[in-house]
């Protein structure tokens, strides 16, 4: 069975990537009302040498936009919130871990949401714990 085992296509990752933010709690989906959740093989050159990394696999993942900390009513028209993913990445993770891709998936999302909102790791961890598998 493991010789026509493939590694999950952009749509697939991103049907996974939705299906686990679902079962995330609702508190914290409340906090993320019009995220928008990509997925991507890769980080773009821009976002590379954004967040300063050395290569493609070194980014599972990004949070692009404006934090609720940040928001203000006076904001004109922003640009949607977006998690970004970042397929090969993870799976490269995944091939070096005992965690299951969906934890992956799950841990990086969680993240990418609880650092750009404030929460502590702490908070991140609480809200892992919570999260059904």
């Amino acid at each position: 069975m493991w010789t026509t085992a493939k590694a999950p296509s952009l749509a697939d990752f991103e049907e996974m990537a939705h299906d686990v933010y679902g079962k995330l709690p609702p508190e914290f989906r409340a906090l993320c009302e019009g995220v928008i959740i990509r997925v991507d093989d890769f980080p773009t050159d821009e976002v590379m040498d954004e967040m300063q990394v050395q290569t493609e696999f070194d980014l599972l993942g990004l949070f692009q936009g404006i934090g609720l900390p940040q928001q203000s009513s006076q904001d004109i028209a922003p640009m949607p919130n977006m998690i970004w993913l970042y397929r090969r990445p993870i799976l490269d993770y995944w091939a070096d871990h005992d965690d299951t891709l969906g934890e992956i998936v799950r841990h990086v999302l969680i993240h990418e949401i609880g650092h750009h909102f404030g929460l502590s790791d702490a908070d991140m961890e609480a809200i892992e714990a919570q999260a059904d598998g």
